[in-house]
């Protein structure tokens, strides 16, 4: 192929910004999840994330429920009930991820991807 030139589109290079409308259906995308998420939470889910500041976000591709512990009593709790939220995150979307955060300074943050639920059974 000598002498042969290729050329490409200058947006090859540099990812798009969003739109406005691209933000807004994220920001509605991550409502509707947490929403649907919440809803199927039994009571005692419902009363763990009450002590929480939780939230789901879509940054860099990845859904994300973000779970932001205020103590390490109610971080160990969380973490605890990871098996039954991931089942539960993983019938709204099958490629999720759970990050519990500890209190700030406390510990760093635990991740889990909800299609690992199989290396977790034991905790349920």
């Amino acid at each position: 192929m000598k002498g042969q030139s290729f050329y490409f589109n200058s947006d090859d290079y540099h990812p798009m910004q969003p739109s406005s409308a691209d933000i807004i259906l994220r920001q509605q995308l991550e409502y509707s999840i947490s929403r649907y998420f919440y809803e199927a939470c039994d009571r005692t889910l419902k009363n763990l994330l009450s002590n929480c500041r939780w939230y789901v976000t879509t940054q860099a591709n990845a859904m994300t429920l973000v779970i932001e512990c205020p103590d390490q009593v109610t971080n160990w709790r969380v973490l605890q009930k990871l098996v039954p939220m991931g089942k539960l995150l993983n019938q709204i979307v099958s490629s999720a991820k759970i990050r519990v955060c500890p209190p700030e300074s406390e510990g760093v943050p635990f991740e889990m991807r909800v299609d690992e639920l199989s290396v977790y059974r034991d905790m349920a």
